[in-house]
């Protein structure tokens, strides 16, 4: 099996046997609801309240091994734990408290990747507003792929909700234009095809 499902397996098993509640958010999540591309480690959210931070971290470094001398102060600081699976791969371990954090969790669902591993994503709107908030261009190329593949099937309301919270904190009114752009993008391209000659003589 793929080095990377192996990972994400483990840690999925790990958190179950902790009661410990998290899902896939990162380039296994996109593999999922959009389109696959290479990547090379694995990107966790899991709950961890404000105040019980110290508790979760301390359960995940029982397990994983930290690729930081002071992984566990970075952890405290950052709310990002970084922690390497049994097999070398490296994992990303987002301390999820805020109300979207638990919400993806939440309404995050099983996937079978390949046979016999089935791994929890979030959404593939969670996903596209993680995409946003992050920004970086491999972020904004993933959307167009989940856009493009998901397209007619996204909660639009869910996601623009985000979109206007986190707008409002980061005080940035335009974030979701790299989303709206991508929607735009795919909603042509999906109207171009279906009055295509091509199109018309399938239908006839």
């Amino acid at each position: 099996m793929n080095p990377l499902l192996v990972a994400a397996q483990e840690v999925l098993r790990w958190l179950d046997t902790q009661d410990i509640r998290g899902c896939l958010i990162g380039g296994l999540a996109v593999s999922r609801w959009g389109e696959p591309r290479l990547t090379h480690d694995i990107d966790y959210t899991v709950l961890a309240e404000i105040g019980s931070e110290e508790k979760v971290i301390d359960i995940l470094l029982q397990k994983f091994t930290p690729r930081l001398a002071d992984a566990r102060d970075f952890a405290l600081r950052h709310r990002v734990l970084l922690l390497r699976a049994s097999n070398g791969v490296d994992i990303d371990m987002a301390l999820g408290a805020t109300s979207f954090e638990v919400d993806s969790v939440r309404r995050a669902t099983p996937f079978e990747f390949a046979v016999g591993c089935i791994l929890r994503t979030c959404a593939a709107e969670d996903l596209i507003v993680h995409k946003v908030v992050a920004g970086r261009p491999q972020d904004i190329a993933d959307i167009r792929g989940i856009v493009n593949r998901q397209l007619g099937k996204l909660d639009l309301k869910l996601i623009r909700y985000w979109f206007k919270a986190f707008g409002e904190v980061k005080e940035d009114p335009d974030l979701a234009r790299p989303f709206e752009d991508a929607l735009k993008q795919a909603e042509g391209l999906s109207k171009r095809r279906r009055k295509s000659p091509s199109s018309a003589r399938r239908k006839s």
